[in-house]
């Protein structure tokens, strides 16, 4: 007889700023275990599962020790940190304030990883997270000088590899916009052609002013990005080239969080307003696209939809890889909500938690 296939497991890994939590559970996604706090009282900015194998990465920071990347291979019981974090190579004008993104390469990349901080700037590690160098073409830039910070700073927050040619990635700065490089990070090309100044009262450089609040990569095609904007949902079908906007039929354009599930489907949560960042009228909703952008549906069943005021951070939705896919997103009320039919109904999970800042989903 064939043998059965290994059940697979499902891990939420939850940052947020007094720590790590991770809720377990298998691909049938029904009852999940808590464990956690892990790094308690550090403020966790970015989670990432390692693809190949049993190890978690974060980027953490803290009052007293700063931005620094640890890893775990035992579910967080015990974090070490890496050889060497990021660090501003000399000359480079900036100061390391966080470590907002951390993703692996390309699959034909094993070994590297990509950290996106703040100030402004990509790290790579070629020897699988344990040290890391500036990618000095990116804050070298010839516009450099002219990046202007959003509200939230000058932070490179979104990081997305053609997963077909590891030379060529994306970057998603505020308030400048996207960059795109193809050749591995040696020069780096401005890809704000659609996008609007979301500020001209305060920033009158004609080419500065675009506030990306996400940006991701579409799975079937690597020409196709996905874009939560400053104002709205944009897409590009010519690898950045090129910007429109496609959040029509949506009561608000403001909003943070973006995610993709393998098949293309977008998920999205409006908030009220730049002023007032939490969900519309108390009612948490979020917004999902099965072709590109074109039309979307609200989905709110297990949602609370009455006197719910809180927000989404940009960084705290995430998908799985399974079928139908997993959906999955932290507040900043502490709560953790899931779906397992992607999107159609919810589940909060237990516990109360701090203000979460991340949410990944990790299929071991």
């Amino acid at each position: 007889m064939p043998t059965p296939p290994t059940p697979r497991k499902v891990v939420l890994l939850i940052g947020t700023v007094k720590g790590i939590f991770l809720y377990h559970t298998d691909e049938h996604r029904k009852e999940w275990r808590l464990t956690g706090p892990h790094l308690g009282g550090w403020e966790v900015f970015s989670l990432c599962g390692d693809p190949h194998q049993d190890r978690i990465l974060a980027g953490t920071g803290h009052f007293m020790h700063g931005p620094r990347i640890r890893t775990s291979t035992d579910w967080g019981e015990t974090w070490e940190p890496v050889e060497r974090d990021p660090r501003f190579a000399e000359g480079t004008p900036g100061e390391l304030k966080h470590i907002w993104q951390i993703v692996p390469g390309a699959p034909g990349e094993p070994g590297t990883w990509y950290a996106g901080a703040d100030d402004a700037a990509l790290f790579v590690s070629r020897d699988d997270a344990r040290t890391w160098s500036e990618m000095t073409a990116l804050t070298r830039h010839p516009t450099r000088p002219r990046w202007m910070p959003g509200f939230g700073g000058l932070c490179l927050h979104s990081i997305v590899v053609d997963p077909k040619n590891p030379r060529r990635l994306w970057v998603g700065i505020s308030a400048v916009g996207v960059l795109r490089s193809e050749d591995g990070g040696a020069s780096w090309r401005l890809c704000n052609e659609g996008l609007h100044n979301v500020a001209p009262q305060f920033i009158t450089d004609p080419d500065m002013g675009r506030c990306v609040h996400r940006l991701a990569g579409d799975p079937e095609n690597p020409d196709v990005l996905h874009l939560q904007y400053h104002g709205g949902v944009f897409r590009s079908d010519d690898g950045g080239d090129a910007w429109v906007r496609v959040s029509n039929g949506m009561p608000h354009d403001f909003g943070f969080p973006l995610g993709v599930t393998p098949r293309g489907d977008l998920f999205v949560i409006p908030l009220l307003s730049d002023e007032n960042r939490v969900v519309p009228d108390g009612a948490l909703k979020v917004w999902r696209s099965r072709d590109r952008g074109r039309s979307w549906r609200a989905l709110t069943n297990g949602l609370p939809q009455q006197e719910h005021y809180v927000g989404v951070l940009r960084d705290a939705l995430a998908t799985d890889s399974l079928e139908p896919a997993g959906v999955y997103f932290g507040t900043t009320g502490g709560e953790v909500f899931a779906s397992k039919d992607e999107g159609e109904s919810w589940d909060r999970l237990p516990a109360q938690l701090p203000r979460i800042t991340t949410v990944r989903a990790w299929v071991r």
